[in-house]
């Protein structure tokens, strides 16, 4: 056989090789990509509803409860030991949640069998008796399971929490996939499956309104929303200053909040300061009201340069600003 033939007949298996593995690959990554979505598909089925997974939507959560029907109070330190308050394991989580807008129709009832939670969870979940008036265009904070949201405060623990609620420990575990509870901190906000409201809610203590200062300069974008959160935007890099003095309880980036900073104050209140550019401080560290703590930014589920301030424990200052207010010293 000549050179040239043999030439030939080389570079024709080589490119039949090369079709052969590319088509091999094209399939395996069809395959994986189905794999991927039946696995999606599959979770939404089941209604599994944990933290890891970074493909929810929707993600809110209620803090009518918590702060006792948005009155101008906080959760009180038995001993205003901030050191005993902080807990500085690297863990956070997000609870699933819908937010639900109220159409022609509808009634409490017929709201709770679509969502299949039991219509004492809807109410406590929007400060609302079985006997309220729903209005049109009314959102509400839909739980994933018959239960109630609850924050967790100095001196709880988990055993308490449940037996508060008339609930399971495993249950609570469980559902916030939580492998050890230890993991909890103060600020957390837990939801407890199948469990019932207190009679008598946890002893309070006001906030003065001067107690927190603006964290930082910018316009209002949104108002009032899940999380007892209000979201103030400036170009990337403006800075985020500690609304009050505290320890800094976690420093980090989660999957839908960003870069974010959670500081514990004196009287037991969580301050969270999400979607920086870039964190200035680290856990454990004592910070003075109106110190650099980060960087605004768009980490995390962030559509444009904002800061997410939310307050556990206490009302938000920056809700008595209507959208477009522009924040300034």
């Amino acid at each position: 056989m000549s050179k040239s033939k043999a030439s030939w007949w080389f570079s024709l298996i080589l490119v039949l090789i090369i079709g052969f593995a590319f088509c091999g690959a094209i399939n395996w990554s069809e395959s994986k990509a189905k794999l991927r979505l039946e696995v999606r598909e599959g979770l939404k089925q089941t209604k599994i509803f944990l933290s890891s997974l970074d493909e929810a939507k929707n993600i809110l959560v209620s803090e009518v409860d918590l702060l006792a029907g948005n009155s101008f109070q906080g959760y009180s330190s038995p001993d205003g030991n901030l050191s005993s308050l902080a807990s500085l394991a690297d863990y956070d989580y997000q609870q699933q949640m819908w937010s639900y807008q109220v159409k022609t129709g509808d009634t409490l009832q017929k709201i709770a069998d679509k969502f299949k939670v039991s219509i004492e969870t809807l109410c406590w979940a929007n400060d609302l008796n079985p006997a309220s008036t729903l209005k049109i265009g009314q959102q509400l904070n839909i739980l994933p399971v018959s239960g109630v949201l609850y924050l967790v405060r100095s001196g709880d623990t988990l055993s308490q929490i449940a037996q508060l609620h008339q609930a399971k420990t495993e249950e609570i575990l469980a559902f916030n996939n939580l492998g050890d509870p230890k993991q909890l901190s103060v600020g957390d906000l837990l939801i407890i499956p199948n469990g019932k409201k207190p009679k008598q809610a946890p002893r309070l203590t006001p906030v003065a309104s001067s107690y927190f200062i603006l964290p930082t300069v910018g316009r209002i974008t949104q108002g009032l929303h899940p999380f007892n959160a209000v979201d103030v935007a400036n170009k990337c890099g403006t800075p985020i200053y500690a609304a009050a003095s505290g320890i800094v309880q976690k420093a980090g980036s989660i999957s839908i909040g960003g870069n974010r900073v959670r500081i514990i104050h004196s009287n037991g209140v969580v301050t969270y300061y999400g979607h920086l550019s870039r964190i200035l401080v680290v856990p454990g560290q004592k910070v003075s009201q109106g110190q650099e703590i980060g960087l605004m930014g768009r980490t995390g589920h962030a559509t444009g340069c904002h800061v997410h301030f939310d307050v556990r424990g206490a009302v938000n200052p920056l809700a008595k600003y209507q959208v477009g207010t522009v924040l300034h010293y």
